[in-house]
């Protein structure tokens, strides 16, 4: 044995010298070893979750944030007269917008008119000035027909003949119009959207009162959520309360019933309410049959009927999140608290209230976001005064097919949404913190 043993040792010793590197131990190796494999399976571990959300993250960068971009940048894109009249822009850059516009910006407009390829092109152009001066289209478009009105004309020539052909092309307001929109990116939109706009000379002003709409239709929005949500939370809360008190397979069967007017279209649940709040509904004919009343109420095509209706279809979403935090919430501390000498109501406001504020704020905040983007309930059950903001993103968008305006109050909805939800984090930060 000892003989053997005596052998080994110089050989153990020799491969320990050439494994272990200069000035190292086999400790020092192992360790080392251990390491870089824990390294690699943690990087493979990494790539694989990376595998497993990539076709989510594709999906969500190609039909969620690219097309918000390109919201956003045509909020305050503005192609039409910069693509269509280069020459005329530039001509009239270094103009004072408040003398007659120079004889060189006469020749550039019927250079660019000239060059317009597609009677397409000069349709967009002239709608696009139309839209903040009246007459630009009948302008533009007529002198586009008439050409050529010569050819090789000077600066002058060409003034004359422009004015020969149309003396409006004498006057300051379609020539400051195209000054002022010869820029490929202006925030007009975004002003107009909140009321505001750039006048002759560029500077921002107030639009007057008889033209002032989106300011009141903004409020307007954010009233009608307010008031939707306060009603959600009113309904929900209590409708919450009972569903957590439940054993869990009683519970789960409720739940479906919440649940089921998911499984319905949206215009469905539209259509029936038109059939029950209408003169001759159900409702009415139920309430003259009690003797509430004489005479039909009107409940259609007004703001009660669209609250009610967006009530009745959001409620689920503020039940949900009340439930899941109520379930969270252990009810040996409202038994406690009556245990211990407190009033069954003081208790509840004072032990069991303040626990479910996450869930509180989490389905308000839910129904006022999702509130205030609705378009189908309002257009169908409401009147002319009871339209959102998002109605009339619909109506620049199908009816007056002006994408900018349309995006820009895209754009303000955005913003209030993620205000909102800003706010919301802010206060549950500070409620976590005190906590």
């Amino acid at each position: 044995m000892s003989a053997s043993g005596t052998e080994l040792q110089p050989f153990a010793g020799a491969t320990l010298e050439r494994i272990a590197p200069a000035g190292g131990t086999p400790q020092a190796l192992a360790g080392g070893t251990l390491a870089a494999q824990l390294h690699r399976a943690e990087r493979r571990r990494k790539l694989r979750a990376l595998a497993l959300t990539m076709p989510l993250l594709v999906f969500l960068l190609v039909f969620f944030l690219v097309p918000l971009g390109s919201l956003l940048v045509r909020a305050v894109e503005n192609p039409e007269v910069a693509d269509v009249l280069p020459n005329t822009g530039q001509a009239l850059a270094d103009w004072d917008r408040n003398s007659p516009p120079p004889a060189a910006a006469y020749a550039a407009m019927l250079a660019d008119l000239g060059g317009i390829e597609e009677t397409a092109q000069a349709g967009v152009l002239a709608r696009r000035l139309n839209s903040e001066v009246a007459g630009a289209r009948s302008l533009v478009m007529g002198t586009y027909r008439a050409l050529p009105l010569g050819d090789n004309l000077s600066a002058d020539e060409a003034r004359s003949k422009l004015i020969e052909h149309d003396a409006r092309w004498e006057e300051l307001p379609y020539w400051q119009t195209i000054a002022k929109n010869s820029s490929r990116w202006t925030p007009d939109y975004l002003l107009a959207a909140l009321d505001f706009k750039r006048n002759a000379q560029g500077d921002i002003e107030r639009v007057g009162a008889e033209e002032a709409a989106f300011s009141d239709i903004l409020g307007r929005t954010f009233q009608m959520s307010a008031v939707v949500t306060f009603f959600c939370l009113l309904l929900g809360y209590p409708l919450a309360y009972w569903l957590s008190t439940l054993s869990e397979r009683k519970a789960n069967v409720l739940l479906i019933l919440v649940l089921l007017p998911f499984w319905t279209s949206v215009l469905v649940r539209i259509a029936a309410w038109i059939v029950l709040l209408q003169n001759n509904g159900l409702v009415n004919r139920f309430l003259i049959w009690i003797g509430a009343t004489d005479a039909p109420i009107p409940l259609l095509f007004n703001r009660l009927g669209v609250i009610i209706a967006m009530v009745h279809i959001l409620l689920p979403f503020a039940i949900l999140p009340l439930y899941s935090v109520m379930k969270s919430v252990p009810p040996n501390y409202l038994r406690a608290a009556i245990s211990l000498g407190s009033t069954p109501l003081a208790g509840f406001f004072r032990v069991y209230l303040p626990q479910t504020y996450p869930g509180v704020a989490a389905g308000g905040l839910l129904v006022f976001i999702t509130c205030i983007g609705y378009y189908v309930t309002p257009a169908l059950l409401g009147g002319p005064a009871d339209q959102m903001l998002s109605y009339y993103v619909a109506q620049y968008t199908n009816v007056e097919v002006n994408w900018g305006m349309a995006c820009a109050l895209g754009g303000v909805l955005l913003t209030a949404t993620m205000v909102l939800y800003a706010l919301y984090r802010k206060v549950a930060k500070a409620e976590l913190s005190l906590g």
